[in-house]
């Protein structure tokens, strides 16, 4: 991006000076947050009330390296008769400076307007045609944290194309400045249908379909910085939870959010979502395709019920020298009652308990067992405190834990043929169970399916807790089980679904989002899909897409924005060569600025990692996503949501072949480079790919 032909070196040195004012306010705004003093009536609410003036403080940092204003608005007269600015009459002749947060001076005026700001929207959505009383739309080039120039679009005087024009200049420009460790947002770039998206209702649920580079994660994200400036009271109590498909990407994605000001979210891999359990051990695949089978719920649920006793004998409770006798069959008709209401195990316990107490109250009501003196609260806890209540309760509804719960069906096999008679094969319910009985919870060999089992029966326990929205991103690669995990921590809020059946890798992987909405327990949601591709060059891209036919008929190739010339080299090689000519490929890629990603099949990651250390090429391993690395190593099972300028990818046969959906592994990694995809390969190339572009 470049300053306008004609425009004064003041207007730029003007610019920089509102800058470092901008950067001034906020400083104080964060020195008057950090002055104030939490005074409160109890322990409790001075915790909470510093707590939240802690992540206040930290809401208000100061990146240096990050653009406080990336924009600016200057209005004009008919401004005040607009949609956008009627709510502002003060817009009239006005000029906004539009940035991540908001800033205001002493007084309290606006320095800088939040980007969500409704001010704010006719930067996203203003044309010549449609101007929204925007005269002049102003756009700033950065390095680092140095305004470097200034882009203005006249939209009084310029035509649609031309303002288009300039539009995808600044978002080329964007997209293509280097990368260096994690992703960064998208504030000054937001395209119109990403917008639509983006300040949705938090009412809405929203799956998002959307091809490699389409941007639909960081749509998600901004979604979320979007509801929570919309809705601060509400997800600031109920709070707001995003699940990516690996710790890699949560190390990618984890500063868009504070970039933004929101440090109040919580971000989880698929791995980490449930804690109830230490993961130690691994599935094999016939057992994994059990455990994420969506006919585990009902088999959890009735493990648990399992452990009701219906009563035989009465029950009898003292109290002083009055006795109160409860028949059998009344106890029976209870328990059989609450049972059918489909209760939690829990809840059902705590009415049956409640019950008895009461009935017996009433009982010693009637009897003239009580006194003027005595207090049905007072009578009601000493009821409750009789061991004969308790020691029927425990042999009738006893507590039960949910992973003890999960430990007893997998280690246990006529518990398990109890529990899924009619709803597991015999076949089923062996693969299902360990091997071998462990000695105990600590020693037991759970498994990442396995926390999803125990998520389950905390949920038909005692619940779970949810969220006012939650984020799942790669949503088609979710097991049925994760579904419901996921569906029961926005059951009463609201989500935000992205994805790409295209890129779907897991044994489990949907073929239809109705699939994926079944399994949520969500209403319908909205459907949309993004169709322009803004990361993947054309070049890549439409090489990439000729995978789809096979890999998924159905689906609408996106279309690419950017052509870059050379973005695409394929470079054939003998086996004996194969490791000299990845090496030539990535000196090649590393001696470009930016990030690069060598990409692998998961089988070759280690005599890749072999080859670097010998040679002494520094390198970080995905998982933790080092940004002082030049060279990040990636096996292509986690390659899905990350993106590199340069990728040097090894031998697409070996990916192709790495399993059922070995194709959609290879159509993922294809698409992962910004700028440049160096394709090495000693066995020939999937039959769709071939001959490679020349």
């Amino acid at each position: 991006m470049s300053r306008a032909a004609g425009l004064p070196v003041e207007e730029l040195r003007a610019e920089r000076e509102m800058l470092a004012y901008a950067r001034r306010c906020l400083a104080a705004m964060r020195r008057r947050a950090e002055s104030l003093r939490v005074v409160a009536g109890d322990p409790y609410a001075e915790e909470a009330a510093a707590w939240r003036l802690r992540q206040r403080v930290a809401s208000l940092a100061d990146d240096p390296d990050t653009a406080l204003f990336f924009g600016r608005l200057d209005y004009g007269e008919d401004a005040v008769e607009t949609p956008s600015a009627a709510r502002m009459p003060e817009a009239r002749e006005a000029r906004f400076y539009v940035g991540r947060r908001h800033v205001v001076d002493a007084e309290g005026d606006p320095v800088v307007v939040d980007w969500r700001a409704g001010i704010a929207r006719p930067f996203y959505r203003a044309t010549p045609r449609q101007r929204h009383g925007v005269r002049v739309r102003r756009r700033f080039g950065y390095q680092g944290g140095t305004l470097t120039s200034i882009q203005d679009e006249p939209l009084t005087r310029l035509g649609e194309a031309e303002s288009q024009a300039v539009a995808e200049r600044v978002l080329v420009a964007e997209i293509e400045r280097p990368r260096i460790g994690p992703m960064r947002d998208i504030v000054a770039t937001i395209q119109p249908e990403q917008d639509d998206l983006i300040r949705a209702p938090l009412a809405e649920t929203v799956c998002i379909q959307g091809g490699p580079g389409t941007g639909k994660t960081a749509v998600g994200l901004h979604r979320v910085a979007f509801l929570l400036y919309e809705h601060r009271d509400r997800l600031g109590k109920d709070g707001v939870l995003v699940v990516g498909p690996s710790r890699a990407y949560l190390a990618f994605i984890r500063d868009v959010l504070p970039g933004l000001g929101e440090v109040r979210v919580a971000q989880e891999s698929v791995e980490s979502l449930v804690r109830a359990v230490t993961v130690r051990g691994r599935d094999a695949p016939e057992a994994a395709a059990v455990k994420a089978d969506a006919r585990l719920a009902a088999v959890i649920r009735r493990a648990a019920f399992l452990h009701l006793r219906p009563p035989t004998e009465p029950l009898a409770l003292r109290f002083r020298h009055r006795v109160v006798t409860l028949r059998p069959g009344w106890l029976r008709s209870r328990v059989d009652h609450l049972v059918e209401l489909g209760e939690r195990y829990a809840v059902g316990r705590a009415h049956l308990r409640d019950w008895i107490v009461e009935r017996c109250l009433r009982e010693l009501e009637r009897s003239d067992g009580l006194t003027d003196f005595d207090a049905p609260g007072e009578v009601a806890r000493a009821l409750g405190r009789d061991r004969a209540l308790r020691a029927f309760m425990d042999r009738t509804w006893p507590v039960v834990d949910p992973a003890r719960l999960v430990f007893r069906l997998l280690s246990d096999g006529p518990f398990l043929a109890a529990a899924a008679d009619g709803v597991l094969g015999a076949d089923e319910q062996e693969r299902l169970g360990w091997p071998r009985r462990p000695r105990g919870l600590a020693a037991a060999p759970w498994s990442v399916a396995d926390t999803f089992l125990v998520d389950e029966a905390a949920d038909v326990i005692m619940g779970v807790h949810g969220f006012g929205h939650v984020v799942a991103d790669e949503a088609q690669d979710l097991s049925p089980m994760q579904l419901r995990a996921i569906g029961r921590r926005c059951r009463y809020g609201s989500a935000t679904l992205l994805g790409d059946l295209a890129q779907g890798t897991s044994p489990w992987a949907a073929e239809r989002w109705e699939d994926v909405h079944h399994h949520l327990g969500r209403p319908a949601p909205r459907m949309e899909r993004l169709p322009r591709a803004f990361r993947a060059p054309r070049e890549v891209l439409d090489w990439a897409n000729r995978l789809l036919p096979e890999i998924a008929p159905g689906t609408v190739p996106a279309a690419s924005v950017r052509s870059v010339p050379d973005a695409l080299r394929v470079r054939a090689s003998s086996p004996e060569s194969l490791v000299a000519a990845w090496l030539d490929e990535l000196a090649a890629a590393r001696a470009q600025e930016g990030s690069v990603g060598l990409v692998v099949a998961d089988a070759a990651l280690a005599d890749a990692i072999a080859e670097l250390e010998r040679r002494g090429i520094g390198f970080e391993r995905v998982d933790r996503f080092d940004v002082a690395a030049g060279v990040t190593v990636v096996p292509a099972s986690a390659a899905k949501g990350l993106e590199f300028d340069q990728v040097v990818l090894v031998e697409p046969a070996a990916m192709a072949a790495s399993g059922p959906r070995g194709l959609r592994l290879l159509y993922v990694a294809l698409t992962r480079a910004v700028l440049c995809l160096r394709v090495v390969h000693a066995a020939p190339l999937p039959a769709a790919l071939t001959p490679p572009p020349v």
